[in-house]
């Protein structure tokens, strides 16, 4: 694989064998309050560092070399009162690429409707059969178990499906609790919408290329001859026109897009393509992704 891939390095050996568990980094970012007292943040970041790397989420220990790489970056816009606080949150994964040094991101997304009530120092316990009533460890653990969907997902055909519904039951805990992002009547891109829609029957084409293109097409990019490879993750993602009339709307398939367009760009921006109808691939992407038409498909010889 090219080495210009260079999102995130690989330091230590891979297995095969899936992770169940998080490695995350953990950042607050309070600047937009202003005001000298960040101590509070500071606290804040540590606290859900913690609750997220030592919580047991799927019940099995790992060595850290086997779990998954992960970013949850939250910005505070709005404090009111002593323990109220409007955010927004990136929330970011990756794995490794079998045979090589790179790792291919799993999920990238911004969640602006991230409202939630903390005190410093509080402790932080998660509890799947009930909301927590101040929504801090609800959308974190919504997207813990997310995380572990789309990776398991990325290993095994519907390998996620454990997961998602995780997903699901705490999306469900949280619907009429006054807190935005949870309702699917709120917008396309809402936890409720994200989770609801990963779950449909009509999302199997989705999910089905999702596995082909990680296990059966990157994870054969670290070899010499790559046209098998790019074969496979070109014949993965055309399956992506069964959503060409009505992918607006469908926020799995934006989170695929929005995630992977740069690097699918780069797999198919060098090296032999002999094997790959470009010119439809192309034609597929000018569609999905229109405002990267100059910037990335028009760029494909």
């Amino acid at each position: 694989m090219k080495k210009s891939f260079t999102i995130f390095l690989l330091i230590f050996s891979f297995q095969l064998s899936f992770a169940q568990e998080l490695l995350a980094t953990v950042q607050v970012n309070s600047q937009q309050l202003g005001g000298s007292n960040t101590q509070v943040y500071k606290t804040l970041e540590k606290n859900l560092r913690d609750f997220i790397n030592n919580t047991s989420w799927t019940g099995k220990k790992l060595q850290n070399f086997e779990k998954i790489k992960c970013n949850f970056a939250i910005v505070i816009n709005e404090k009111a009162g002593s323990s109220n606080y409007k955010a927004s949150i990136v929330v970011q994964a990756v794995r490794p690429v079998f045979n090589t040094t790179y790792e291919t991101p799993l999920l990238n997304l911004n969640d602006t409707n991230f409202s939630f009530d903390y005190t410093e120092n509080e402790n932080l316990v998660f509890n799947d059969r009930q909301f927590s009533g101040k929504n801090l460890i609800d959308v974190i653990s919504f997207y813990v178990y997310t995380i572990l969907g789309y990776d398991a997902d990325s290993f095994k055909v519907r390998g996620g499906q454990p997961f998602f519904e995780k997903a699901l039951k705490i999306s469900n805990n949280a619907q009429n609790q006054n807190y935005a992002g949870w309702s699917l009547i709120e917008g396309p891109r809402t936890r409720a919408a994200l989770i609801d829609n990963m779950l449909k029957p009509e999302q199997s084409t989705l999910r089905n290329l999702y596995y082909t293109y990680h296990r059966a097409g990157l994870d054969n990019l670290g070899k010499q001859d790559q046209s098998s490879g790019k074969k496979i993750i070109a014949d993965a993602l055309m399956q992506l026109k069964t959503y060409e009339n009505s992918f607006q709307m469908n926020y799995p398939v934006n989170i695929f897009i929005d995630t992977k367009k740069q690097e699918i760009f780069d797999i198919f921006n060098s090296g032999n393509n002999a094997n790959v109808n470009m010119a439809d691939l192309k034609a597929l992407f000018t569609v999905l992704s229109p405002k990267d038409i100059e910037t990335k498909w028009n760029k494909w010889k």
